[in-house]
């Protein structure tokens, strides 16, 4: 009995241990988020952590604001300066994010599509989703860098 509840209190330890690793490199918001990122890029869609791409692909997201994914989304030149220095310094860096999505979109990106491989296509369309880039509908604490299952809500 004793070697039984030796057992089970190890695979419990061994399956806590594997959910804290898995989330270990999980995207967090930077503890200071630059005022202009969050005024300018939040206008229009989710609040992405900085984490969530690699440098590279915000050098290219920046480079290119004229044609944002089909909008204009020009900035002051010093704008986009600040912006791009501070999306460099706190760039993804982890094993998840070092290659770069195709065109660059968080929503392409392998781990996003491994995570949310359980969504139908209808639901992106809802309403109330609007599109796979505007987390902050389903995930409560986008705006943080919280996309945990706990803060999951998948409006209807």
């Amino acid at each position: 009995m004793q070697a039984l509840i030796r057992t089970l209190g190890a695979v419990g330890w061994g399956a806590g241990f594997l959910v804290s690793s898995v989330w270990a490199d999980a995207p967090s918001m930077p503890a200071h988020v630059l005022p202009i990122y969050k005024q300018e890029c939040a206008a229009c869609h989710t609040l992405y952590p900085p984490a969530l791409l690699p440098a590279a692909s915000w050098q290219r997201i920046l480079s290119g604001l004229a044609h944002h994914y089909g909008t204009d989304a020009s900035l002051e030149p010093e704008q986009v300066q600040q912006i791009t220095v501070w999306l460099k310094a706190h760039a993804g860096t982890s094993k998840r994010v070092l290659e770069a999505p195709p065109e660059d979109r968080i929503t392409r990106s392998a781990w996003f599509v491994r995570e949310h491989r359980e969504v139908e296509a209808a639901v992106w369309k809802r309403k109330s989703i609007q599109s796979a880039a505007q987390c902050s509908a389903c995930h409560s604490q986008a705006d943080v860098g919280r996309f945990g299952e706990r803060e999951l809500r998948i409006p209807r």
